[in-house]
């Protein structure tokens, strides 16, 4: 499936959308994820975490996730024309009232689809994606085909979520039931609102970026970091998306347990780490060629920003993994604390970025804040919640050692036979088997990862 959205990608950017229209669509996009991250206030993940049965207080959650995330389309829907203003895309206006009927689709969805998170259901999870991957790619070439531009993805969003809801009342089958328990709501607000804090900042700092990409500087170079920071996004899209599907269900088991956890933890960052290095290596060491390659010439200017935000992408894998963790055993305060100071010293970076260098300033500005600032704090949250330092550091060395001497023969090779297609394969075909070779060594840690996971 994540092959096929990168397909539709090029598809689109080659043959039907330019710079300008994947910029109008970046700012819906934007405010799209960041009404996501909160739109149920947090209350959905007690029904993965609070222990006993979940189906009597999920009438109680299904009320509550749904008045809010009715209330905050209906706020969005009177504010867009301005919202769009704000970010540099007046355009967007319509394309982000449709957009964010998904924030209501999501909002029913949540506690079947929490259901199928407690239960591990991952197989019933993928039948679901999908089908709504079918159908949010068939609606939006088809409208994109017809000239639809930027409102393709609109309304292929909105088809995708509504058979995803579909899909999830059927998979986890009475559970879109509406109730209401005074004393089961204000202990689901208790817990779930600094969550949904912290999860609105944590996607205001991903999409931020293009907030102040899209104000302070053009359409066009708005189009161009939009594609390369959704290039830099396929590792986290691939690996890190799919470990999240279970991981916050997993920490949560092994809570009690704080040698349990501090283990289970670094074997888990152990696999994640060794399985996305060498995608972030090939795509920021490759990065005008595979560019050039796949979207055409004429997108070559946002290979400039990719080798940053590919550095980006490989902090955030990591956050989201300790993110998921720290909200397991209970460090909800530590979490807001954390994505609140990324979030205030990151915007002035990216200020400062843009007006510096442009798209590439930006990626440099956040790169810059992550590795300075927020890597740091996380280690330290993380200590405090039982995983200490050597455990990050144990799960880390091997992938890391393997990405550098794999980035020195990617970028030797490529000087030496060129940026032509089979180049480019023997290239990143020779940098995977010294990549293979060189993690060797932590093979038996990361069969621990998959004996603990089962």
């Amino acid at each position: 499936m994540r092959l096929g959205n990168f397909a539709t990608g090029i598809v689109l950017a080659r043959f039907f959308l330019g710079p300008e229209a994947w910029g109008v669509y970046g700012i819906a996009q934007t405010v799209l994820l960041v009404l996501l991250s909160a739109n149920e206030l947090g209350v959905s993940l007690a029904i993965v975490r609070w222990e006993g049965d979940p189906r009597r207080f999920a009438p109680t959650v299904l009320t509550l996730s749904v008045a809010s995330s009715c209330l905050l389309y209906a706020v969005l829907f009177a504010a867009a024309p301005a919202v769009a203003r704000v970010l540099g895309s007046p355009e967007a206006s319509g394309i982000l009232r449709v957009m964010c009927v998904c924030v209501v689709l999501d909002g029913l969805s949540q506690v079947p689809a929490g259901f199928l998170t407690r239960e591990f259901a991952q197989g019933r999870r993928m039948a679901i994606d999908a089908v709504n991957f079918v159908l949010s790619t068939g609606v939006t070439l088809l409208l994109a085909v017809q000239g639809w531009g930027a409102m393709s993805f609109a309304w292929g969003s909105v088809a995708g979520n509504a058979a995803a809801l579909l899909g999830c009342c059927l998979a986890a089958p009475g559970t879109l039931r509406f109730g209401w328990d005074r004393e089961q709501a204000k202990a689901l607000l208790r817990f779930g609102l600094p969550l949904a804090g912290a999860s609105m900042l944590a996607l205001g700092v991903v999409n931020v970026d293009t907030m102040v990409v899209g104000s302070a500087l053009d359409q066009l170079a708005l189009g161009f970091y939009v594609l390369a920071f959704n290039i830099s996004g396929w590792p986290v899209r691939i690996i890190s998306e799919a470990a999240r599907r279970v991981s916050f269900a997993g920490f949560s088991r092994l809570a009690d347990s704080p040698g349990a956890l501090a283990g289970g933890f670094g074997r888990a960052l152990g696999v994640v780490m060794t399985g996305t290095v060498p995608l972030c290596v090939l795509l920021a060491a490759l990065a005008s060629p595979i560019v050039g390659l796949v979207y055409g010439d004429r997108w070559l200017p946002a290979a400039a920003a990719l080798p940053w935000l590919m550095a980006l992408g490989l902090v955030r894998i990591g956050c989201e993994l300790a993110y998921d963790c720290l909200v397991a055993i209970g460090r909800r305060r530590s979490l807001i604390g954390v994505q609140g100071l990324w979030l205030v010293v990151l915007v002035p970076a990216l200020v400062i970025g843009a007006g510096a260098g442009g798209i590439v300033g930006v990626a440099q500005g956040h790169v810059l804040v992550a590795c300075v600032v927020v890597v740091p704090v996380f280690l330290f949250a993380l200590h405090r919640g039982g995983v200490g330092l050597g455990t990050v550091a144990r799960a880390c060395a091997w992938p890391f050692l393997g990405g550098a001497v794999m980035a020195a023969v990617v970028l030797g090779l490529e000087r030496l036979v060129g940026d032509g297609v089979l180049a480019l394969l023997a290239t990143g075909a020779a940098g995977t088997l010294v990549y293979v070779v060189c993690v060797l060594p932590s093979r038996g840690f990361l069969r621990g990862s998959a004996r603990a996971a089962g």
